[in-house]
This record gives structure tokens, sequence and C-alpha cells, in this order.
């Protein structure tokens, strides 16, 4: 029996042990990689090709999300299962329009979270009982059963999101450079195209957008460079 097989990607390494432990005792399972950033899950994903990604959203330097449309895009074939403290409206609704197959709440079972695996990788979509009456009052009869993304228009590339979020982590233009292998010069012309896109000239004001926009979470200290 050929088993599904999984990259968990979590930044906290002893959730990610749990995850790992739990899914250990699913015969058709098997855990082949972990990431710890959003990047790092993007650049497994291109390495190992795992059937499904178990994703959280709040992930350092590339968060959940975007991870999630980078790989759908990329490797459409693999299917991503968001697994989150978080389930605020404004995330569900992210997940569904991203393509992204399912969402649970990481307070689930064992037993649901093997079932969410199983159910996307047979190409269906996967809500926790607590998620989807909320997915279907947001009316996103755009998700289908392959977890194709929605045509929502995002107005800020994959790479404008990159930066956003490592300025709104408090990065300066030199780390983002570095963190993302581009040129300074290169950085800063992306943080002008962003202030002036969204009418935002400071680093501050980056900060909440992202916190609003649940690029990051609302507890990171904003750094003024």
């Amino acid at each position: 029996m050929k088993r599904i097989t999984v990259l968990l990607a979590e930044d906290h390494q002893i959730v990610r042990e749990g995850f790992r432990s739990l899914l250990e005792h699913e015969s058709d399972i098997e855990v082949v990689g972990e990431a710890e950033t959003g990047r790092q899950a993007v650049q497994l994903t291109r390495k190992l090709r795992p059937s499904v990604v178990v994703m959280d959203i709040a992930m350092p330097l590339l968060n959940g999300l975007e991870a999630t449309r980078q790989i759908r895009k990329s490797f459409p074939e693999t299917k991503v299962l968001i697994l989150s403290a978080h389930s605020d409206d404004a995330y569900i609704e992210q997940v569904a329009v991203l393509g992204a197959a399912g969402f649970l709440l990481k307070q689930t079972s064992s037993h649901e979270l093997g079932t969410a695996i199983r159910t996307i990788h047979e190409g269906k979509t996967f809500f926790g009982a607590s998620i989807l009456k909320r997915v279907q009052d947001h009316g996103q009869k755009s998700l289908g059963r392959n977890g194709n993304p929605g045509k929502k228009n995002n107005h800020l590339s994959s790479r404008e999101v990159e930066v956003l979020q490592l300025i709104a982590e408090g990065k300066a233009n030199k780390q983002v450079a570095s963190e993302l292998g581009v040129s300074f010069k290169t950085v800063d012309k992306h943080r002008q195209h962003l202030m002036s896109k969204l009418n935002i000239h400071d680093v501050a004001g980056l900060t909440r957008y992202a916190i609003a926009e649940g690029i990051i979470e609302g507890n990171v200290r904003v750094t003024i460079s």
C-alpha cells in the first residue's frame, strides 16, 4: 500500500514533534519532512513533493497563507491542510480563496487529523465542524472539490507580501535583502512600491496593515527603522 506523504510546517518544535508522534500511529501516512518557516515549507515541497502539507498560519519569514499560495501555484498536485490555533473569519476566507483543501484547529483529535489528510489526498475538501458552517456562511462557492483557488484578486504580489512580512517583523532592508537573496537596492524598491500602493508611509503603518491582513500576528513588536 502506497503511503500518503506529509510535510509538517510549524515553527514550534514541540508542536511538530506532537503532530509527528500522532501521525506515526497511522499506517497509511508517512511524515517525510518538517519545516519551521513558511519559506522552508515552500522549499521542502519543491524538494520532497509531499502529497499533503500540514501548514500553520503564523510562520516566520513567510506566513502560512502566503506559503500556501506559492505551493498551490507551483505544485498544484500537493494539497494543503491548514492546522492553526486561529479561526478568525478573515483567516477562514483567505484559506478558501488561496486554495487550501482544509482547515482544522490545533485542538483537533488525532483521528480527525488523519481523516482530514486522507480526505484531501483523495481530492476532496475537509473543514472541522466548528469551521464548516462559517465557510458556508462566507459563500465560498469558488472552492471546488480539488481545492482550487478562487478568483479573488490579491493586489500585492507574492514578493511584496514577503517583503511586507519581513519589514513588519522588524527587519531592516539589509536583513530583508539577505533573507530573500536580492540586493539592498531591490528591497528598497519593493519597500517604496509597497508604501505607494498601500498609501502607507512608515513602518509602523505597514506593520499595522500586516497585522490587520493576517500576514503577521498581533503580538509582533513594532520596530521603527
